[in-house]
């Protein structure tokens, strides 16, 4: 399915996700040398003008993160909820400007936080411990996937990780097709953020079949945000937390760590999956 919303969404702005900076190694401390460093910006969602959250993240792609972080926390339905999204810089960082539809932007104040966000914060703010958790309904089994698919899937991740690639310092998270290809797949310092811009890029796109794989491991902020987006089944590289099991247990995902080329460790509801 083509994009079916890009008119709305503006991130025409550019900034620059790594750079140059002067190092000195263990072995050679007398001797500066260059090495690239990933970027790393505050960002401020303001819905109908007014700053929601501020997160620390890579400065690219930010109108996917933003619509996939406002279908991730439960914002909106649907990317129609959004009249309009603008990536603007900002005097200490990046504004991300989104229009929601009435209806939606009087939901969001009834439940409006602030919170000030570090990298891969994702209870900064809350209110309430009750707020931890949202109440996500049950997904449905239509998916199925092959490990060996996966195993395809991991040779390929590194060729859309550049920056990670330069700095060491990126997460990736990936839309995959049921035979193993890789249609999608964003970086960010946060792996909170690389997976908000997989699901808003996912959503844009209208891809259904198929499952996300992140390079980090699954906490259950990570399960809720996939379930949330109808995403039924998600593959961490490292391992999963007790309470993202607990949370990918009751919302029917299947959850699976450890994903290496010929290994992983399925944590919740296997019958999805297949050798």
């Amino acid at each position: 399915m083509n994009d079916i919303c890009s008119s709305k969404f503006r991130d025409v702005t550019e900034f620059t996700c790594y750079r140059a900076a002067p190092v000195r190694s263990r072995t050679a401390l007398q001797t500066s040398r260059e090495d690239w460093l990933a970027e790393e910006m505050p960002v401020a969602l303001v819905y109908n003008g007014i700053s929601h959250v501020v997160m620390m993240a890579s400065p690219k792609d930010l109108a996917l993160f933003a619509l996939g972080f406002s279908l991730s926390e439960g914002i909106i339905a649907s990317p129609q909820d959004i009249y309009g999204i603008d990536v603007v810089p900002a005097c200490n960082g990046i504004e991300v400007r989104i229009e929601l539809s009435s209806r939606r932007f009087m939901g969001l104040k009834e439940r409006r936080r602030q919170m000030a966000g570090r990298t891969g914060c994702g209870v900064c703010g809350v209110e309430q411990l009750n707020d931890i958790g949202k109440p996500v309904a049950p997904l449905p089994f239509t998916q199925r996937f092959s490990l060996r698919a996966l195993d395809d899937a991991l040779g390929q991740i590194r060729r859309f990780q550049p920056v990670g690639q330069l700095t060491g310092c990126t997460h990736i998270a990936a839309w995959l097709t049921p035979q193993g290809e890789i249609i999608g797949g964003h970086e960010d310092v946060g792996r909170h953020v690389a997976l908000d811009k997989l699901l808003g890029r996912r959503s844009r796109q209208g891809w259904r079949d198929g499952v996300a794989l992140v390079s980090s491991r699954a906490s259950y902020e990570m399960v809720q945000k996939a379930a949330m987006c109808g995403v039924e089944i998600l593959f961490a590289v490292s391992a999963a937390t007790s309470l993202a099991v607990q949370v990918a247990e009751r919302c029917n995902l299947t959850l699976v760590g450890f994903s290496k080329p010929g290994r992983a460790t399925v944590y919740t509801h296997a019958q999805r999956l297949a050798e």
